[in-house]
């Protein structure tokens, strides 16, 4: 499987849990996270105090969040493709654990 690599270089807020991601070869994404904000890393982003504290990190050039949220960067650069399966993902998160279905 080929998976390319991307470094974020600047974000702006669109809206609440809305970002507009700049990408190292002129790309952007804009990404509306609240469906994927679930579970036990992503969910506290609902809060929109948390949710505003986004970052990029100097180092994996992606967001991050102080709670140790982040996104693989090529998931932000192919969201309309990824942010689906986090999405489907993010449904199954929200499950209590007695709900979940087992991915073995």
């Amino acid at each position: 499987m080929n998976h390319s690599i991307h470094r974020v270089v600047s974000f702006d807020p669109v809206a609440l849990y809305i970002l507009r991601v700049h990408f190292e070869d002129g790309a952007e994404q804009t990404i509306d996270f609240r469906p994927v904000l679930e579970g036990e890393i992503f969910g506290p982003l609902r809060d929109p105090e948390l949710f505003r504290q986004v970052r990029i990190d100097p180092e994996a050039h992606t967001l991050v969040w102080p709670n140790g949220a982040d996104f693989d960067p090529s998931t932000l650069y192919d969201w309309p493709r990824a942010g689906k399966r986090l999405e489907a993902l993010a449904r199954a998160w929200a499950l209590p654990p007695s709900g979940r279905t087992s991915a073995a």
